[in-house]
């Protein structure tokens, strides 16, 4: 017996909008690295790629974040006062 059960069936009244097909579907019907939601109205869904949209605008404009100004990139997860001698 498999310990963990693939979801085949939304449940009623989960939204999602598959990025893969542009549309908006009742329960999960495409894997989740293609779709976002699960949202509670049909209308939200439909609206997902907005939402998205105006979501990655306020966080690319907020004020609290100066990515300009912290001069050159150091590696991921490394320190950039290290040479790694």
């Amino acid at each position: 017996m498999a310990l963990f059960k693939k979801r085949t069936v939304g449940k009623p009244g989960e939204w999602y909008y598959c990025l893969e097909h542009k549309k908006v579907e009742e329960g999960p019907e495409c894997p989740a690295l293609n779709r976002f939601g699960p949202y509670t109205s049909r209308e939200a869904a439909q609206h997902a790629m907005d939402t998205a949209r105006d979501r990655n605008l306020e966080w690319d404009t907020d004020p609290k974040w100066h990515d300009e100004d912290k001069g050159p990139s150091s590696p991921p997860g490394g320190n950039p006062s290290t040479s790694g001698d």
